[in-house]
C-alpha cells in the first residue's frame, strides 16, 4: 500500500503541476479551454484518491494530525507532492 501511496503523490503532482503551470495560462493567455479540459478530470480523480489514501495511510506512517494536515495541504501547491514524498514517505 505505501508503494501504491507513493505513485499516487507523483501522479497526482504531476497532474497538479500540468494543471496549473501549462493548461491554466494556455486557457487564460490563448483563450483555450482544450488543456483544462482533459487535465481536468483525471487530477480531480487523483487528487481525491491522494487524499483518501493519506487519510488511510495514518497508521501504517504513524502521522498526527499536523503531519495529515500538511500532507493534505501540499497536495494543492505545485510541487507540493512532491516534497512530501522526499520528506514524509520515503
Amino acid at each position: 500500500m505505501k508503494k501504491f501511496f507513493r505513485v499516487l503523490t507523483f501522479l497526482e503532482g504531476v497532474s497538479n503541476v500540468l494543471l496549473i503551470l501549462v493548461a491554466v495560462p494556455i486557457k487564460y493567455f490563448l483563450n483555450n479551454e482544450f488543456l483544462v479540459k482533459l487535465l481536468g478530470m483525471p487530477h480531480g480523480l487523483l487528487f481525491v484518491a491522494y487524499c483518501i489514501m493519506a487519510i488511510l495511510m495514518i497508521g501504517q506512517y504513524k502521522w498526527n494530525f499536523k503531519t495529515l494536515s500538511i500532507v493534505l495541504l501540499a497536495s494543492i501547491i505545485p510541487f507540493g507532492t512532491f516534497w512530501v514524498d522526499k520528506k514524509y514517505l520515503r
